[in-house]
């Protein structure tokens, strides 16, 4: 399930996607507008600024903006900041690789070669899900 960090920022961010080339938008009016606490938005916003997902503009007329066009950001890309892996386990992570300690030969495990295939449905689900998909779905 995802988290509610995870939930919101990706709520703020299709909201500067809406805004995209437009100019800033004000953690008030995100937060407003998506109905989400200013405090846990400004503490979402510092890490997709870190993940050099979005990038801000102090004083009166700044604000957050979008570093990369809404075609080019991902639930995968979000998820991935907010939740870690999007494998079931981490032997199959693409990302976070670990072996699995109870695991006798990966080659052979009937988990992971089913677990693979999964993994592999819903990244491309969730990479095919950017920012203007969920615009045009609203």
């Amino acid at each position: 399930m995802m988290s509610k960090r995870c939930k919101y920022a990706l709520k703020a961010m299709v909201r500067l996607a809406r805004n995209y080339n437009q100019g800033f938008l004000s953690t008030a009016v995100i937060a407003q507008d998506e109905n989400i606490s200013k405090k846990f938005l400004e503490q979402i916003l510092l890490e997709l600024k870190r993940a050099k997902l979005v990038n801000s503009k102090q004083g009166t007329a700044g604000g957050y903006y979008l570093l990369k066009s809404p075609d080019d950001v991902s639930l995968a890309d979000i998820y991935r900041i907010f939740e870690g892996p999007i494998a079931l386990t981490p032997c199959i992570s693409l990302n976070f690789y670990e072996p699995c300690d109870d695991c006798v030969d990966e080659a052979t495990c009937y988990l992971r070669n089913e677990l693979m295939i999964v993994r592999e449905k819903t990244r491309k689900s969730m990479m095919e899900a950017t920012l203007t998909s969920f615009i045009k779905n609203s």
